[in-house]
């Protein structure tokens, strides 16, 4: 996408947001109370590892053995609202305008994650992580984690503005009515990888 318009969308989605994450702020200090936000060091653009800030969503609630307890039970039912609104994420925006990150792209995860997928996390991480993404848009907490890697390397390789605006106006439509599950984007992934993967065997010496 291009940066011009890229800032020009995010100025608009901060003050359109301003009101909205103000009062996610205020549900936060009274149902979580303090921190008020979440930091946590991320990969970006060829694996360079930035801090990304979230708006805190989550209690530190552990079990017997000091785990953390899963995603689900840490959240308040008005915490997993603001999540599913995306307000939890407007300080993104942030790091839109700074570079860090973009508003689409697959969505910023771990170093370790990262490193942990070899040769596809480094083209994974060839663009910018976005706020939100093509796997964001077909499923995100529903899908295997190996289904949101293949949407993710799918979008790198097909990313275009139009690709772009489809998945920003998806994302609206994810918030108001939940996530559902994209078997045929995941089956189109999949076809994908498979070719690529024959073409790359073809060209490969013997």
């Amino acid at each position: 996408m291009n940066k011009i318009v890229e800032v020009l969308l995010c100025i608009i989605l901060g003050v359109v947001s301003l009101p909205f994450f103000l009062l996610a702020c205020l549900v936060v200090i009274l149902t979580l109370g303090r921190p008020l936000f979440f930091a946590q060091h991320r990969s970006g653009l060829h694996a360079h590892p930035f801090l990304l800030y979230k708006l805190r969503s989550m209690r530190d609630t552990r079990d017997s053995s000091g785990e953390l307890l899963a995603d689900a039970e840490r959240q308040t039912f008005a915490t997993s609202l603001l999540r599913r609104l995306r307000l939890d994420e407007v300080p993104q925006l942030l790091l839109i305008l700074r570079g860090d990150m973009a508003l689409v792209g697959p969505r910023p995860l771990l170093p370790e994650t990262i490193a942990s997928f070899g040769e596809a996390g480094q083209t994974r991480c060839s663009v910018r992580p976005g706020l939100t993404g093509w796997s964001q848009v077909s499923g995100n907490t529903s899908l295997l984690n190996e289904e949101k890697l293949l949407l993710d390397l799918w979008y790198v390789a097909h990313r275009s503005f139009a690709l772009d605006l489809k998945i920003l106006g998806e994302t609206f439509g994810v918030a108001v009515s939940g996530e559902h599950r994209n078997v045929d984007r995941i089956n189109q992934a999949a076809g994908w990888m498979a070719a690529e993967k024959g073409s790359s065997m073809r060209k490969s010496p013997v």
